[in-house]
C-alpha cells in the first residue's frame, strides 16, 4: 500500500496512491492524517488496503496524483531519530580526521535525536542563509515509521512494530558540525530540516526487496542532474532497521509515528572506500563521502560542498525501472 499527506494545514491531508503513482483517493473518511491513521493502524489498515485495492483496480476513479502537492508523509512527527546502520561511513568519517574508531562502533549503533517539528516537503527548496561556509550537504537515507513500540524491545519483535518506509533528505551542514561536536552534546544547529519522499509505502510493497529488515534496492542520487550515488541499500547494513528500533527503545517506549532513519547509506568497494559512478563505483549518499576519500587519498578534498542553485534528486526504483517513493528533488537558495 501507498500513502501520501497533501499539503494542508500543519499535518497535511491524507490520501491512498495507485501503485503506479498517478491516481491518489481521499482517505479522509478513514483518516484525516497520517499521524491519525498510525495512532489507530490496525483498525483503519483493512480499510485503507480496500481503498488501495479499489484505487489499483480501477473500481476507484480517484483524482491525478502530483508528487509537488505533497507535504513529507508526516509534515511533523513526535519523533525523528537517525542511525547510522552503515558504520563504512562512519569509518571512512574518522579515517579522513586520523582518529581510531572504537570497535563497539560495529556493535551498538550510534544514534542522534532530529528536530521533527517541521519538515521540509519532498519538492521544498532548501532555503539557507549562509552558502558554501555552513557546508550544505545531502544525505539520501531510507527510514521507517513505528506504530507504539515498548520499551526495552528485542530485536527480534522490533520488525513487527515497522508500519511504513520512506526516502530521506537528511540535510546537513558541515562546516558547523565540527564546532557542535567539540561541545559534546551532539548535533543542533548543523542538523535543519529533512526532507521525506512523497509517498511511504508498507514493508509488502517491496516484495522480496524487503528481508531481514533490509531494503535490498539500489538507492540513487542525482546531483545536478548527475547521478551521483546508487549504493545497495540491502549491502554493509551492519545494523538493520530492526536493530536500530530496539536501540531506540532501549530506555524509552517509542510512540506510534516515530521515525527511524538508516543514515547515510554507504557501499565499501572490495574492502575498502568506494569509487565514483564515473569511474565504475556505485557512488555515494553525501558529498562529505567522496570528500573524505579524496582527502585519505590526494591530502584534501577536491569536491565543494552544495551552493545556491545546485539540485539534488534522490528516488528508488524497483526491479522493473518503476518509482517505488516517488522522487525528493530539491533545490538550494538563499533564505
Amino acid at each position: 500500500m501507498k500513502l501520501a499527506s497533501l499539503k494542508h494545514g500543519r499535518d497535511g491531508k491524507l490520501v491512498v496512491v495507485s501503485k503506479d503513482l498517478k491516481r491518489m483517493a481521499d482517505a479522509g473518511d478513514i483518516a484525516p492524517t497520517m499521524q491519525a491513521a498510525l495512532d489507530d493502524w490496525a483498525s483503519v489498515l483493512p480499510r485503507l488496503r480496500a481503498l488501495y485495492e479499489s484505487l489499483n483496480s480501477g473500481a476507484e476513479k480517484g483524482e491525478v496524483f502530483n508528487e509537488a502537492d505533497c507535504a513529507s508523509p508526516l509534515p511533523r512527527a513526535f519523533q525523528w531519530a537517525d542511525g547510522s546502520a552503515y558504520v563504512n561511513h562512519v569509518e571512512l568519517v574518522r579515517k579522513a580526521r586520523n582518529a581510531e574508531m572504537p570497535e563497539t562502533f560495529w556493535t551498538d549503533p550510534l544514534m542522534y535525536q532530529g528536530g521533527s517539528d517541521a519538515f521540509l516537503a519532498p519538492h521544498e527548496p532548501v532555503k539557507m542563509p549562509q552558502d558554501e561556509g555552513w557546508g550544505i550537504d545531502f544525505e539520501a537515507e531510507i527510514a521507517v515509521i513505528t506504530d507504539d513500540v515498548p520499551m526495552g524491545v528485542a530485536t527480534e519483535d522490533a520488525g513487527k512494530h515497522i508500519k511504513l518506509l520512506m526516502l530521506v533528505n537528511d540535510v546537513s551542514l558541515r562546516g558547523l558540525i565540527p564546532g557542535e561536536l567539540a561541545k559534546g552534546f551532539g548535533f543542533f544547529q548543523s542538523k535543519p530540516s529533512s526532507a521525506f519522499s512523497p509517498v511511504c509505502i508498507t514493508p509488502d510493497e517491496l516484495g522480496d526487496a524487503w528481508d531481514d529488515t533490509k531494503v535490498n534496492l539500489p538507492l540513487l542520487s542525482h546531483y545536478n542532474g548527475e547521478l551521483f550515488g546508487k549504493p545497495e541499500a540491502g549491502v554493509d547494513m551492519t545494523f538493520n532497521f530492526a536493530k536500530l528500533i530496539s536501540h531506540a527503545a532501549k530506555s524509552r517506549p517509542l510512540g506510534a509515528g516515530a521515525i527511524i532513519g538508516s543514515g547515510t547509506v554507504s557501499n565499501k568497494l572490495d574492502g575498502g572506500p568506494g569509487k565514483p559512478v564515473a569511474e565504475g563505483g556505485v557512488g555515494y549518499s553525501c558529498i562529505a563521502e567522496i570528500r573524505m576519500i579524496e582527502t585519505i587519498e590526494h591530502g584534501a578534498p577536491k569536491t565543494s560542498f552544495m551552493k545556491f542553485g545546485d539540485t539534488i534528486r534522490i528516488e528508488m526504483l524497483d526491479r522493473d525501472g518503476a518509482s517505488i517513493f516517488g522522487a525528493i528533488d530539491q533545490v538550494i537558495e538563499k533564505a
